[in-house]
């Protein structure tokens, strides 16, 4: 699945179908245009399980290497009230990488495994709706995580972080995204850092010293654009 030759390691169908006793059978949703709360879960357990067994890095490169097998036509939740689950397949690797993303930003694996639990016993053997499981996660990591699902629940879209750079300052913003939309991002820009990009440009003013490559952790699940002008 992933290209990244974890998933060679361990039985897929093993790993994912056992998952779905957490998603799916204990938790399950109201209506099949929610699928993801069963396969976008579900998904992410195989990251989890890779993580668990061969590292978090092992666990991080599955996860990007499913990101080949986003489509991104139609958003992952579909019309309610009319019997219809999504018409792709990105339920389960863009809402593995949406999970994921999200786990970074929070920073806090014990928080993130905390809410996981939580789900399974907060709505034990219910049907839940998303916005349930979206209050839920907000409520637990005390961090308003709405627009985030909106824009990788209810778009097509990848956000996309702008930025410039010249000798002493990088500026960014965030383009191409839900209004609102508040991801913060781990970057390398002279060293590790945290921002916490909006749609209006923010600067960092740096001493230009040392390396001044600029990245953003690959594990958040977002496009990047230099502007030039």
């Amino acid at each position: 699945m992933s290209n990244s030759g974890w998933g060679l390691k361990w039985d897929f169908i093993i790993v994912h179908e056992s998952g779905h006793e957490w998603f799916a059978n204990n938790i399950t949703s109201k209506d099949i245009a929610d699928m993801w709360i069963h396969e976008g879960f579900t998904s992410y357990s195989e990251t989890l399980f890779t993580d668990y067994w061969y590292g978090k890095e092992a666990g991080n490169e599955y996860n990007r290497g499913i990101r080949k097998n986003v489509v991104s036509k139609n958003p992952i939740i579909s019309s309610y009230g009319v019997n219809k689950e999504s018409e792709s397949t990105d339920m389960y690797y863009k809402g593995a990488n949406m999970l994921h993303t999200i786990r970074q930003s929070l920073n806090n694996d014990s928080l993130f495994r905390q809410i996981l639990r939580g789900l399974n016993k907060k709505f034990y053997h219910q049907t839940v709706t998303t916005k349930q499981v979206e209050d839920y996660m907000s409520a637990t990591a005390k961090v308003d995580l709405s627009k985030i699902f909106d824009q990788y629940l209810r778009t097509t879209e990848l956000p996309v972080l702008e930025y410039k750079e010249d000798d002493y300052k990088l500026s960014y913003r965030w383009a191409n995204c839900v209004k609102g939309f508040n991801l913060p991002l781990k970057i390398h820009f002279i060293a590790d850092q945290w921002i916490k990009p909006t749609e209006e440009w923010k600067s960092l003013n740096l001493y230009p010293e040392g390396n001044k490559t600029f990245s953003v952790d690959p594990n958040f699940y977002i496009k990047t654009k230099k502007i030039t002008d």
